[in-house]
Formats: structure tokens, sequence, C-alpha cells
């Protein structure tokens, strides 16, 4: 740790070896964060939903019912939801991902008995007879079996993990249920820690926070939910089997730009492959996937998200790659929040920079130009 020297006593020490300061002090936060990834992947997990569960609290609190209480309502309502919708869709989605991978084998087959000679006629290649499913479990059949031993064998060494991962999924209720509890002392006593000087600066950036990390939970979420409802229904329209489970995996996971096209497109493709007569279900899911790009670019998103809290896709897909190496699955559902509340303070950075840094705010606006 750097220690500031200072000139006389109660003298502050010099602004840029405060930054020094303040540099290392984050290098290394950031390495015991790192160290603890494992270990704090609960503890995040839960504050971000006592976060989400707080403002319902709050307001049973108003309608004199006891905090304690509040919360206890908050889970049991939280519950039923989650248990309604599991109930509504989870026998029509099984049932349909069921019968989708049962196909799989079929339209491997297809493709590669039908499309493969029809492309080979087309465009005027040979096919090599050992090319196909068969011949290629029967090449690296030794290949691939000698793979699963080495991943079971790798899975039965990771119990560990495993184990804390299952004791981790136990742990998120009772620990967002203690901070749900006790939020609001937990955020005075917090507040208590941020010296007078910087109190002001300090709550316009957690007002600016909560602000922003609110409206993306709920714009995202409303984000994915539109999408998943319009896949479903353009692919029912359409025709195409296995509509529903299609829709559903491609709006849940459209939070990542582009993932949710891709995989439900392809997903829709391959289902339409095998189809008598494919080339107007074909056009169909096209369309339905272009119209819902093209609502969720210029309505869902601008609308329910916004264009101030919005995240470049490129720094969407680096923070959920790096929520997913430092904190595994729970990790790449915190990214998100994670990195629209980052955008706060690396906002006010940036400002900050160019008010004390007055030539390059001119720079920036000349080249801008």
């Amino acid at each position: 740790m750097v220690v500031v020297e200072a000139g006389k006593p109660g003298e502050w020490p010099m602004k840029g070896d405060l930054r020094i300061n303040w540099l290392v002090a984050i290098a290394v936060g950031g390495w015991f964060l790192w160290l603890l990834a494992p270990v704090l992947t609960p503890f995040f997990a839960a504050g971000l939903l006592a976060y989400v569960g707080d403002p319902l609290a709050d307001r049973l609190q108003k309608l004199r019912m006891p905090r304690t209480l509040a919360v206890i309502a908050v889970f049991v309502l939280t519950f039923f939801f989650i248990g309604f919708l599991v109930l509504l869709l989870g026998p029509l989605v099984r049932a349909q991902v069921t019968a989708l991978i049962d196909v799989l084998p079929e339209l491997a087959t297809q493709v590669e008995q039908v499309w493969l000679p029809t492309l080979a006629d087309v465009f005027g290649f040979e096919i090599d007879a050992e090319v196909g499913v068969g011949p290629f479990l029967t090449r690296y059949g030794d290949m691939v079996g000698d793979w699963g031993g080495t991943l079971v064998g790798a899975v039965s060494r990771s119990g560990g993990a495993l184990a804390a991962a299952v004791i981790s999924l136990f742990l998120i209720p009772v620990l967002t249920f203690y901070m749900l509890r006790d939020w609001d002392s937990i955020m005075s006593r917090l507040g208590a820690l941020v010296p007078e000087s910087q109190r002001e600066t300090v709550y316009s950036l957690a007002r600016e926070t909560d602000e922003v990390l609110g409206a993306f939970l709920r714009g995202q979420l409303m984000v994915m939910l539109a999408l998943a409802t319009i896949y479903s229904i353009g692919l029912s329209l359409a025709g195409i089997n296995f509509a529903l489970a299609i829709g559903v995996v491609s709006g849940l996971i459209s939070f990542v730009p582009y993932l949710g096209l891709v995989v439900g497109m392809g997903l829709a493709l391959l289902v339409v492959v095998v189809e008598p007569n494919p080339l107007i279900p074909i056009i169909g899911v096209i369309a339905t996937f272009t119209i819902a790009q093209m609502l969720e670019g210029m309505v869902l998103t601008p609308k329910l998200v916004g264009d101030r809290i919005g995240l470049h896709p490129v720094l969407v897909i680096f923070a959920v790659a790096a929520g997913g190496q430092l904190f595994g699955f729970f990790g790449i559902l915190l990214a998100l929040p994670a990195a629209a509340a980052l955008s706060v303070f690396v906002t006010f950075a940036y400002k900050r920079y160019l008010i004390e840094h007055p030539e390059a705010a001119i720079e920036l606006g000349e080249s801008q130009r």
C-alpha cells in the first residue's frame, strides 16, 4: 500500500498521491474479489434479489405491516408467481423440447441423405462416401469414447465444485431473506461510512445507479418476455413445429445481443428442412425473426430500456463472458446488472476527467465535427 506523507498535521495529501492510493486500493480489492469469487457469488446474487424486492417490501411496510412479515409476503408472492409460470408454460415447453431432441437424429439423417446430395447436384461436386454421421462415428468413435471418459473423470473430480454450487443455490434464498429484512439498515450504515465532504457526490452516484439499474432490469426483462412472445406467435403462425419451445428459449437468451436471433433461427430452420415443402416455412421463419429484430431495435429497447442506459453490444458480450469466467453461471446472470451500474461510474469519471482537462474536451469536440 502506498503511504502518503503529510507535510503538516491535518494537511490533506496531494491530489496525485490520493489518486495513486485509490488505484492501489482498487487493484488490491479487485485481487481479493478474484480470490473470493466462488464464495461471493451467492452473496452478490442475494444482494441483487434483495435490491429488486426492497421497493415492494417498503410499500407493504407503508401499509403498517412489520418488516419481517413484509419480507415473508414478498417471498410468498415471488414463489407463487414463479410457480404459476412453471405450471403454465413448463409442461408445454418440456414436451416440445423433448420432442425436438427426439427428432434430432431424423433431422441429421435427412440432411445427410437428402440435402447433401441435392447440394452436390446443384453445385456439381462429389460427396465422399466417408462423409456423414455414420462414417464419422465409425472413424472417431474411439476418440469420442476417450473424450467422454475424460469428461466423466473431470466431473467426478470436480465434485467439490458441484457441491459448492448446490450449497450456493440453497444459500441464496436464506441470504436474500436476511439482506432484504435489514436492507434499510445496511444502506444507512454504509452511508454513514462516507466522509461528509464526499457525501453529496456519493449519494448522487448512488441515486443515479439505482435509477439506471432499476430501469435496466425492468426494461431488459420486458424486452426478453416481449421477444419470446413475438417469436412464439410468429413461428406458430408460420406453422413451425416446436414453435413455443424455440420462441421461449430464443427470448430468454436474447439478453446477449444477436444470440437469441442466431440460436432461434438456427433451431427453426433445422426443424423446417425436414418438411416436404420447406420454402414457405423458411420464409415464415425469416420474416418472424426479421420483424422481431426490427421491433426490438426501433421500439422495444428504446422504449423499455432506453438509449441512455443501453450498453454497446461488444460491452454486453464482454460482460457476460467475464462474469461467467469469474463467477460461473450466476456470474452470467449478474453480468449485465453489474455492467449497467458500472457504466454510471465510468461516465462520472469520464466527465470529471473532461472537467479537469478542458484541452481534452476541446480536442474531443473538434474530432466529432
